[in-house]
């Protein structure tokens, strides 16, 4: 069976040129492209299923590329556009929200997903962020672009193994704008759910734009969140719209797992003193009057900032967000499953 259209290999057309002589068996299996990522276990699977048959001793895979007549008519036989979401295995969709910009949130989002992954979770990050899409600058220094099969995209995946969709990822150049209005925002956002073939994650994290306006109200009111984690940071401004964030959530009936602060203090490398820049922390008596659990702080650290600009977020220390991690893991909802 294909692993991805879950259909017969002979069904699809993809067994060719079968070759039985004294024993061995040796065919030629088509893929859409030589480059699928599930390669390997397609040809294993086929192998298998030949030797299990009376007198094979033994079986010879031959690969080749489909060429574009047989994708069209692969592709016609596939799953409608905006289906594969039906196709995936997602545990837990946790949305990173704050209502503010400049507070970290793609920062939390990338270091979430690290701590995760790092945990021995499978996970992915949508970068629900538009028109200002900073997840992919995080993960990959070289650039990226997601994959392609007869059922969807495939998202970008990262050097140890956690799979990024951006908007960014389709553009032709990372500085290319996009002026779009919130309808088509919101629609893209769709399809990052709907039509990309994230397939069996423990952790999907959903990186929301500031506000509380299209965007995250399309996340929304489409995925299913497990629910929200919101960011802050210690300016009185921030916390104030960050409320607004909180009360947004709950008039949509998602839950808040938790407040994280951001930029909570500056350590000098020099003398070790610590020095609270934005001044005092009052996230701790926020996430009070939230009626939520206070997860941590982080500190401003350069170290983070130029991991991220080199896309090696990968390699930060997971010391200080770890066990933020872990508690919002023990306050997710356990046992759910969407797809």
């Amino acid at each position: 069976m294909d692993p991805e259209l879950k259909r017969n290999l002979v069904d699809l057309d993809m067994i060719r040129d079968v070759e039985v002589r004294d024993g061995q068996v040796r065919f030629t299996l088509a893929l859409t492209t030589l480059a699928c990522p599930l390669k390997d276990q397609i040809v294993d699977d086929a192998r298998q299923a030949v030797l299990k048959l009376d007198d094979v001793q033994q079986v010879e895979v031959e690969l080749e590329e489909m060429n574009a007549e047989d994708k069209q008519r692969l592709s016609q036989g596939a799953t409608p556009p905006g289906q594969a979401a039906h196709l995936n295995e997602i545990r837990h969709v946790i949305a990173v929200l704050s209502g503010k910009g400049g507070v970290g949130k793609s920062l939390i989002s990338g270091l979430l997903a690290v701590s995760l992954r790092q945990a021995g979770h499978r996970v992915g990050v949508l970068d629900a962020d538009i028109t200002g899409p900073s997840i992919p600058k995080m993960f990959f220094p070289n650039g990226a672009q997601p994959g392609a099969s007869p059922v969807a995209m495939l998202p970008a995946e990262s050097r140890i193994g956690i799979k990024v969709m951006s908007i960014n990822l389709l553009l032709e150049s990372e500085d290319q704008a996009v002026v779009w209005r919130g309808p088509l925002i919101g629609r893209a956002i769709q399809q990052f759910w709907g039509d990309v073939l994230w397939g069996a994650l423990d952790y999907l994290v959903v990186d929301l734009p500031p506000g509380t306006s299209d965007a995250s109200l399309t996340v929304m009111q489409s995925m299913p969140l497990s629910g929200v984690l919101l960011v802050t940071s210690p300016q009185d401004l921030a916390g104030m719209v960050v409320r607004k964030a909180a009360q947004m959530a709950q008039h949509m009936g998602i839950s808040i797992l938790g407040l994280v602060e951001n930029m909570s203090y500056f350590v000098c490398p020099d003398t070790g003193k610590r020095y609270d820049l934005f001044g005092s922390s009052h996230a701790e008596e926020m996430a009070a009057k939230l009626g939520i659990p206070f997860l941590g702080r982080l500190p401003i650290d350069p170290q983070i900032a130029r991991l991220c600009d080199a896309g090696r977020i990968e390699e930060y220390p997971i010391d200080a967000f770890g066990p933020i991690a872990q508690r919002l893991t023990e306050m997710a909802p356990m046992g759910r499953r969407f797809g």
